[in-house]
């Protein structure tokens, strides 16, 4: 009985032995391992855990957040998406090449501006005068000038005059201008272009003037063996006009003027012999709008100009 009980616990005892004794003759069997330096000094790539998200790195960026900083202190700021990155500042070189508004064609400032100028009156159906004037205007800046006018009438009597002889048995009172001068300040609130059939751009501007003169004008007397006199008339002016520019230059000006004045007229009932000092103090005095169409070309001196400020 006891000789079948100690022969399965021998088994036992057997196989547990050798279990516990193979590993140790495993570990002897393996080489022994060694490290060297250089293999200390390389690190070994780590594999992503899948069980992670991903990065999200500049992979995933737009285009626009994988520029670098372009600020030129070299600060750490950063671009960050849905605000708005950095201020523009005016040392920033890569945007002085930017031109956001087209420079002028032609400027005016400190140069002077010699006008010959033919007009034609535009509200007088008895009597026309024709004007050859001329202007000579320094401009201060480019949109401020100042200058003087002068003027000569040629009269031209129209039909009317002699109609109204003819139907009313009567001469018409009229008066014929001389000449005329005045100072004058301009104005210039408007600039444009437009283009010519498409292919030529033309720029234009549009300006104000105002100015205060006199004007001798000279009573045209209904009985020829009358003596004519003249009037003195001091003439406040106002008119607009445009410029269109042709070379740096040379410019084309076309523009309406109002000169006003209070002229005095031969009295209707003055009579043979009246001399001209007393037939000027019984006239009748008129106001009067000389309202003429002017035209002109103009030359600038100097010739050409030079840009003092940056595109």
């Amino acid at each position: 009985m006891s000789r079948r009980i100690f022969q399965p616990l021998f088994i036992v005892g057997a196989v547990a032995l050798l279990g516990i004794s193979s590993p140790a003759f495993a570990q002897d069997e393996e080489e022994e391992m060694t490290f060297e330096e250089d293999d200390l000094d390389k690190k070994q790539p780590e594999e992503p855990d899948p069980d992670l998200p991903p990065d999200e790195g500049e992979a995933d960026l737009p285009p626009d957040d994988l520029d670098p900083d372009l600020t030129l202190d070299g600060g750490d700021a950063k671009p960050v998406k849905g605000e708005k990155a950095e201020q523009l500042t005016d040392t920033r070189a890569s945007w002085q090449d930017i031109v956001v508004v087209v420079r002028k064609s032609f400027l005016k400032v400190n140069r002077l501006e010699l006008l010959p100028t033919y007009g034609i009156t535009m509200n007088d159906n008895i009597i026309q005068h024709h004007m050859f004037g001329g202007s000579l205007n320094y401009y201060l800046t480019d949109v401020l000038a100042v200058g003087v006018e002068g003027q000569y009438f040629v009269k031209n009597l129209r039909e009317p005059f002699d109609l109204v002889a003819r139907q009313a048995r009567r001469l018409p009172t009229v008066n014929k201008y001389r000449y005329g001068a005045s100072l004058n300040f301009h104005y210039v609130p408007v600039y444009g272009k437009f283009a010519v059939l498409d292919d030529n751009i033309v720029h234009w501007e549009a300006f104000f003037t105002a100015g205060i003169g006199f004007t001798q004008s000279e009573v045209l007397p209904r009985d020829p063996a009358l003596a004519p006199f003249d009037n003195f008339l001091i003439t406040p002016n106002v008119g607009v006009a445009m410029r269109f520019f042709l070379t740096k230059f040379l410019t084309v000006h076309v523009g309406v003027r109002d000169y006003v004045f209070l002229d005095r007229f031969e009295a209707t009932d003055r009579m043979f012999p009246s001399p001209p000092d007393d037939a000027r103090d019984g006239a009748d005095s008129t106001l009067v709008n000389n309202v003429m169409f002017q035209a002109g070309i103009s030359f600038w001196f100097p010739t050409s100009f030079r840009y003092t400020t940056f595109r």
